[in-house]
């Protein structure tokens, strides 16, 4: 037999050093991590089989073995599934062929302690072998394939994989564990271990070879029974073997929908963020099955996209067994079961989002994705719109839309919002200045599909949304927030008009417009977009990704009453277009384009106008 030695994948590598020194409080889990691969080798096979009934051979009954040997002190994890050949096994135990994998570990700080809580959202299955096994060989082979394999590793950078002969179909794996580990050489230890993390596996586990071996499972499909038999510490099991994670389920939703259309369903919502959540495939990642035989893990007719984070298992009644992936496409019996689904998971949300503390974690891991649906989802806008949750000016706290509405002031009659990349930039904004200083609310918008949605909806409760960057908005019909403020003192109306008149003409094609502003308090000047322009954020996502030809010009907002533009206002009165003036309306340009985050167009004009202000201030003061 001719081996080969390969090298891990860098990510592998990584991985494996956390997972064999610092993940799991309780060790015990890499059995049951073994124990869910092995089932889901089983439930492919039996799928398979459906239309290949010879991949069965003479061993038609599938099952998982666990098997010690106590002088070699090795446990081997056998199941008789759909096993693996040599490109399976380079895969899916030399790589980690997974979207984002690469960001995923490019994240990871360094010091194991931290980033265990990471590695968490991961989901580490084989890779927890060397937890308690100083070195792991497998053999396998394909069901349907003649040739087998033999992999081997002690985890530390490389493995070696090579022919086998007179393997049986599937995959058995052999640790050799390390002296303080021996105790899962004891049968009563593996039974203990079997009933509190896979007593719900499907597929049967039998402690040694021997054809009547003890079945230490109670191998049954756990989401055909009923939910009062069912315990919390079974549905948290069920999770972490579904769904190949390590949290706890936030939201546990397990019904029968009966009548024309039969099927149960048993979801989860996690409670860890997935590290692969956004990856361009945007998969489903609820299991199908139909009567209790598994058909696929990714069916995208199942759920929305917008629902990719549940985690689960769906079994129809009505589904035909041999359904091919493009009849599950544009099956209609799935379409109506996928909007009963949507429903009561929707249902569900709006009964945890009255805890409003919970719900807040719940929004700040899958806002963003439900937000999808928003535009995507035009049946169920309306409840995703209530479902919905948001920043604002008003303090910390997570706001509905229902709130915003009944907090706005006398006079208003649009929802204002703001969309930046980060809340705490955006909260500084100068465009929020006149809106603070009317107490008028305003939603803080960070995520990339904000832009997206809002267009698409336009309103809520016919209430128009509208961005507080965009021209239009007329703040002197809100009433302020204190009534007997004495009112900021202003320019002149003929000094402001020359100035104005001055900044058109120096700044001519670099802005549309310039004019007065009512929405700034503190801040000079502003930039904003005209009414039937893009916003400036969307502007600027489109421009990051090459996707916004030319750019259209912004209006620039002068702020009558700051005392710069008051002194402004009196210069250009006095004297009139002057070189210290342009450069100055230059200047203030540039300054607005910085607070937007945009890039400044000539550094080394802005550079050299800067120096000659302040040295003429500096000579002035002297």
């Amino acid at each position: 037999m001719t081996e080969e030695r390969l090298n891990f994948q860098a990510e592998v590598s990584r991985l494996l050093d956390i997972v064999a020194h610092s993940l799991y409080s309780e060790k015990e889990v890499f059995l049951r991590e073994l124990i869910s691969n092995a089932s889901d080798a089983c439930d492919r096979l039996r799928y398979i089989t459906l239309t290949q009934p010879e991949l069965l051979g003479d061993d038609p009954t599938l099952e998982i073995r666990l098997i010690v040997d106590k002088e070699a002190k090795t446990l081997t994890i056998a199941d008789n599934g759909i096993g693996m050949n040599r490109g399976d096994l380079i895969e899916n135990l030399g790589t980690i062929a997974r979207s984002g994998t690469a960001a995923f570990m490019g994240n990871l700080s360094g010091d194991d302690r931290k980033d265990v809580s990471l590695i968490g959202q991961f989901g580490v299955g084989f890779y927890s072998s060397f937890m308690v096994a100083e070195q792991v060989e497998v053999s396998t082979r394909k069901a349907g394939e003649t040739e087998g394999w033999h992999w081997v590793s002690d985890g530390k950078g490389s493995f070696t994989i090579g022919e086998a002969e007179a393997v049986r179909r599937g995959t058995r794996i052999v640790l050799h564990l390390r002296p303080d580990d021996l105790d899962y050489l004891e049968e009563s230890r593996l039974r203990t271990v079997v009933r509190k993390y896979s007593d719900h596996i499907a597929i049967p586990v039998r402690f040694g070879e021997a054809e009547d071996a003890a079945v230490l499972n109670s191998a049954s499909a756990l989401w055909t029974q009923s939910r009062n038999d069912i315990t919390p510490e079974q549905y948290k099991e069920f999770y972490h073997h579904v769904a190949h994670a390590f949290d706890d389920p936030w939201l546990i939703s397990h019904w029968r929908a009966e009548g024309k259309i039969e099927y149960t369903a048993l979801l989860f919502v996690p409670t860890m963020k997935p590290f692969d959540l956004f990856a361009p495939e945007r998969k489903s990642q609820v299991k199908l099955y139909v009567k209790r035989v598994f058909i696929a893990d990714d069916v995208q007719s199942l759920l929305p996209p917008y629902l990719r984070f549940l985690k689960g298992v769906v079994d129809s009644e009505d589904l035909p067994l041999n359904l091919s992936r493009e009849m599950l496409q544009n099956n209609p019996l799935l379409a109506k079961i996928r909007q009963g689904l949507v429903r009561r998971v929707l249902s569900d949300l709006a009964k945890k989002a009255e805890d409003v503390e919970s719900y807040a974690t719940f929004w700040e891991n899958f806002g963003a994705v439900l937000k999808e649906g928003l535009y995507e989802d035009f049946e169920q806008r309306e409840t995703l719109l209530k479902l919905a949750r948001f920043n604002s000016t008003e303090g910390e706290a997570l706001v509905s839309l229902e709130q915003v509405v009944g907090r706005m002031k006398e006079g208003q009659d649009e929802i204002y919002y703001i969309t930046g990349d980060d809340l705490d930039a955006v909260r500084r904004s100068p465009h929020l200045e006149g809106f603070r200083s009317r107490g008028i609310e305003v939603l803080l918008l960070t995520d990339p599909v904000d832009e997206f949605w809002i267009s698409s909806v336009g309103s809520y409760n016919d209430k128009p949304l509208k961005s507080v960057t965009r021209g239009g908005t007329d703040l002197s019909k809100i009433k302020p927030k204190d009534e007997t403020e004495t009112p900021a003192e202003k320019a002149t109306e003929g000094d402001l008009s020359s100035l104005v008149a001055l900044f058109k003409l120096t700044l001519a094609d670099a802005v549309k417009d310039v004019r007065p502003s009512d929405r700034l308090t503190d801040s000079p000047v502003c930039l904003i977009a005209d009414e039937g322009d893009m916003d400036i954020h969307l502007q600027r996502l489109l421009k990051q990704h090459k996707q916004l030809g030319t750019t259209p010009s912004r209006i620039l907002e002068i702020n009558p009453t700051h005392p710069l533009i008051r002194r402004l206002a009196e210069m250009s009165g006095a004297q009139g277009a002057s070189d210290d003036l342009k450069d100055i309306a230059w200047l203030l340009l540039d300054q607005a384009r910085i607070v937007e985050g945009e890039a400044i167009p000539d550094p080394t004009a802005f550079s050299r106008r800067l120096a000659l202000l302040l040295q003429k201030g500096l000579a002035t003061a002297a």
